[in-house]
């Protein structure tokens, strides 16, 4: 079966903008592979994911698959997905340079072409969980984990989405949006996805997958990112841009 028309756009996009991203973002991604958001806030200090030696964890909207060369090198199993051809020719090139193998899968996130119960985790940083409808995504996750496993995804916050200006194209420190309408939004050529807090909590509870934590990420004094037109670190260190949320899959019933 095909994707959807988000999907199809989503991939065009990065199709063609892969080759910008990952150099402008590349070696800052592999300069702190194991790490959240937009200041790499390190999973040591998060602990999100736990313990992942031995475990099988598919990283949703991998790119050039910086995260999951890293989980292989701590000794998991790591696959990565992604929608983009592209992104994933720039995860081989990096699985290659790194010495590391593991299976590279090009789909789109909202219907993943692996068994049930694949996976002990699934991550996304700024990925799949960013770009594809909760409605498709949420409910595949809790197909593919094992249960007990573990969801983490880090993405933007509404605090941030509520006040991203359309008319200067840039974080500001009053509110430009309401808060009750996030939901699917459509950018130049790509389009991304937000809910209210209780509309996620709703949406997993829904499909067996409990809230462990909500992870608000706040960069340390003097923290750098090559991410500078997301949020500046004035505003990040006073308000959440950016969280992880982590989620575990409660029944084999489901």
């Amino acid at each position: 079966m095909g994707i959807s028309r988000d999907a199809a756009k989503n991939r065009r996009y990065w199709d063609e903008r892969a080759d910008d991203y990952q150099a402008e973002h590349g070696e800052f991604l592999h300069g702190a592979p194991m790490a959240w958001g937009t200041f790499r806030i390190p999973e040591e200090e998060v602990g999100a994911l736990g313990e992942v030696r031995g475990k099988g964890v598919l990283e949703l909207g991998c790119g050039a698959a910086q995260w999951s060369i890293a989980l292989a090198r701590a000794g998991a199993r790591p696959v990565g997905l992604d929608n983009s051809r592209r992104q994933l020719a720039h995860a081989r090139r990096g699985m290659r340079r790194a010495g590391v193998e593991f299976p590279l899968v090009h789909a789109a996130a909202e219907r993943v072409p692996l068994p049930d119960r694949s996976f002990d985790a699934i991550l996304s940083d700024h990925g799949a969980m960013s770009f594809v409808d909760p409605e498709r995504s949420v409910p595949e996750c809790a197909r593919l984990l094992r249960p007990g496993g573990i969801l983490a995804f880090c993405m933007s916050t509404p605090f941030r989405d509520a006040c991203w200006s359309e008319r200067s194209e840039r974080v500001v420190r009053t509110l430009q949006a309401p808060y009750f309408e996030v939901g699917r939004w459509e950018g130049e050529g790509h389009v991304e996805f937000q809910l209210a807090y209780g509309a996620w909590i709703r949406l997993f509870r829904r499909h067996g997958l409990g809230v462990e934590d909500l992870v608000e990420l706040r960069p340390p004094e003097g923290a750098r990112t090559t991410y500078t037109d997301y949020a500046p670190l004035s505003w990040a260190r006073r308000w959440p841009a950016e969280h992880v949320w982590v989620v575990r899959r409660e029944s084999a019933e489901r």
